[in-house]
């Protein structure tokens, strides 16, 4: 374990005070659900995903917003299409959070599989840095947790701001996993590439105006794109990769891509409007997996500062 990771929260006595007899209660009832059936949890998630759409509009709201301006050459009746099977996804991604904790390592075996994987070990076995680019997806929860399994990685980490959560959170996700980095250290997260280790980061989330480059992203032209990416890309010894997270008939299935050479280019605009328009050919392979109920769009330009939420 590196001298970086994240230390690993441990039980307190306090956890069981009647403040956090909430979170117990809430944990409980999940992990009871987990051990039901997976198709009856699968049916269980698609009924929350329609009551999502009721109780929080505003997130419904964003998620068809996002498709629209992400694909502004699809008819309305495509993005309903997506759109409605993306809001039982995204309901299903909380039991997916509780299977990714709590079930046996059995269980995720029987529903996992993995494409590709011999990109990772090609790469591995030149001693260099994995540097897994994956894509936000709603099961990625599930997902990192699956692909400890077949290699074990590292990933930045936020700790929760509830200490039971947080503890809930870390163990569940670090079962199958090496060790977790604070998602601000990014000499941390070097250091494992150097050491040849399979590390992964989410390049396709909005950071900020101040380590972002605008760059397109389907139809919105000026897309705040982090720029961490090709720092690690250049600094770590390493070679990147695209990987996802998808549905199968019987479960998940974590896709692994070739190798990217283009991240090397001087021109950051270029390397990250490449690596946009990658990310979105991946996301268009199964687009109601996608995590559209993040506000990607949020950040704007100064040559262009309204929003385009509103």
């Amino acid at each position: 374990m590196s001298k970086h990771s994240i230390v690993a929260p441990v039980f307190k006595a306090k956890f069981l005070m009647p403040n956090y007899w909430g979170i117990w209660l809430g944990a409980a009832i999940l992990y009871l659900i987990t051990w039901l059936p997976f198709r009856l949890i699968l049916m269980l998630g698609k009924g929350f995903g329609r009551l999502l759409s009721r109780i929080a509009p505003k997130r419904v709201a964003i998620a068809r917003k996002n498709l629209k301006l992400t694909f502004p050459d699809w008819s309305d009746a495509e993005i309903e299409r997506v759109f409605n099977a993306n809001v039982e996804r995204t309901g299903m991604a909380l039991f997916e959070t509780a299977m990714g904790w709590w079930w046996p390592d059995w269980r995720i075996k029987k529903h996992l599989t993995i494409e590709g994987y011999e990109h990772i070990e090609a790469i591995l076995k030149q001693g260099k840095g994995a540097f897994g680019l994956a894509l936000h997806n709603v099961n990625l929860e599930f997902a990192c947790r699956g692909i400890g399994y077949f290699h074990p990685s590292i990933a930045f980490y936020r700790k929760h701001n509830n200490p039971l959560m947080d503890y809930f959170q870390y163990h569940g996700r670090n079962r199958a996993n090496k060790y977790m980095i604070h998602k601000r250290n990014a000499k941390a997260l070097i250091e494992a590439l150097n050491s040849a280790e399979l590390c992964l980061y989410l390049p396709d989330q909005d950071y900020g105006a101040s380590q972002s480059i605008f760059v397109p992203f389907g139809g919105v032209e000026q897309t705040a794109t982090t720029s961490a990416t090709l720092m690690f890309a250049q600094r770590g010894n390493c070679l990147p990769f695209l990987i996802s997270s998808q549905y199968t008939a019987t479960g998940y299935k974590i896709k692994c891509y070739p190798v990217i050479e283009y991240l090397a280019d001087k021109s950051p605009e270029r390397a990250l409007t490449k690596l946009n328009q990658d990310l979105l050919d991946i996301i268009k392979e199964q687009p109601e997996s996608y995590l559209w109920m993040h506000k990607r769009f949020k950040t704007r330009p100064k040559s262009s500062p309204q929003s385009l939420y509103e």
